[in-house]
């Protein structure tokens, strides 16, 4: 008998649901005695005893479907071990619901926070293999993390139909893009998208040089310009704030985002008109893409070998193409940041696109 838990942590994406068939089926293909327990919403579920027994069919439809079936929620990770409103040892919690089932093996699906939390219960003596989920693919010992690329395509489709309207009246437009840390969603679908400008969290804009891009391309004749722009963009005077400075800042921001801020900054520099667009959570919406859905089975495929051989304490993760395992230690409070120095950024600034610096 092979028994073991399953949840789902912190923002929800494309393909968790297909990752959770793949376990599944891996498992239930291989063995007649399984049980696999669903913890609903997150940690939430594994702190309070919030489960079912999930069947065969439960995981028989699910491929192309958005989302996840268990439901997800934030339990951050600095406050997961400090007491409950009712006083209650969430990590003790934990582990209590985890022997009460006598689970063999916990599979996790999260990024970064819950990553953190997963190597916690894996240093207090739990089982626990993990799956890389986030749109920001930002984990660090994977190359690629499944609901990223559905993001791409997403944020793409909203650059590609922004693009006729901006040419149409002849505006600067903003699409701001998921990336509050890191900047690769904003970067490749900024790329993919065709845009002029792409400011993303590694690189400090000089708000001179984005607006310099924009009345180069005005001067030359064309008709529009568009600036993929992360969430967390930031410019090179705020860059240089320390932590607590730049927070009192925010603080007073009386702009919604950086990228009303920077429309602003653009129409009173030079002059032209600015509209933003912000496609915000649709980014995270909608069925998977068809790599999300081969990738996350993929991955699922192999935490279930991972658990028929009996081998836990890793991530599944992706490198050079290849499926891998990866030690939780060397993963927990780590990103995976975008280089400035790297190719991507060098290829692009070859084909005219300026990041602001």
């Amino acid at each position: 008998m092979i028994r073991i838990g399953m949840l789902t942590s912190g923002g929800d994406c494309q393909a968790l649901n297909a990752a959770m068939r793949g376990v599944a089926k891996t498992l239930f293909n291989a063995k007649e005695d399984v049980e696999i327990y669903g913890f609903l919403d997150g940690y939430q579920g594994l702190i309070y005893g919030r489960f079912r027994l999930l069947t065969y069919n439960d995981f028989s439809g699910i491929l192309t479907k958005g989302g996840t079936f268990l439901g997800s929620s934030r339990t951050p990770f600095k406050t997961i071990q400090d007491p409950d409103a009712n006083g209650l040892d969430k990590v003790a919690a934990m582990k209590q619901n985890y022997y009460k089932l006598q689970l063999d093996c916990l599979v996790i699906l999260g990024g970064n926070g819950t990553h953190k939390t997963a190597n916690l219960l894996r240093e207090q003596g739990l089982n626990v293999v993990t799956l890389p989920k986030t749109i920001d693919n930002d984990l660090w010992g994977t190359d690629m993390t499944f609901g990223f690329q559905s993001a791409v395509n997403i944020a793409t489709e909203a650059i590609d139909c922004i693009h006729t309207t901006a040419a149409s009246h002849g505006r600067v437009f903003i699409v701001e893009i998921m990336g509050h840390k890191v900047g690769w969603l904003p970067l490749n679908a900024g790329m993919a998208g065709g845009a002029d400008i792409i400011l993303i969290p590694e690189i400090p804009y000089d708000i001179d040089k984005v607006c310099d891009k924009i009345q180069e391309r005005h001067d030359r004749g064309s008709r529009f310009t568009i600036l993929a722009v992360a969430e967390g963009a930031i410019s090179k005077e705020d860059a240089a704030l320390s932590k607590k400075e730049y927070n009192k800042k925010l603080e007073k921001r009386k702009f919604p985002s950086v990228s009303y801020e920077i429309a602003d900054q653009i129409n009173k520099k030079i002059g032209l008109d600015v509209r933003v667009t912000v496609p915000g959570h649709t980014q995270r919406g909608g069925s998977p893409c068809a790599y999300d859905r081969v990738f996350a089975s993929r991955l699922g495929s192999e935490a279930g070998k991972l658990i028929l051989k009996g081998e836990y304490g890793f991530m599944v993760g992706y490198k050079n193409r290849e499926i891998v395992k990866v030690p939780l230690e060397e993963v927990a409070g780590k990103l995976k940041m975008v280089d400035p120095k790297a190719s991507i950024i060098k290829e692009a600034k070859a084909l005219g696109i300026s990041f602001g610096d």
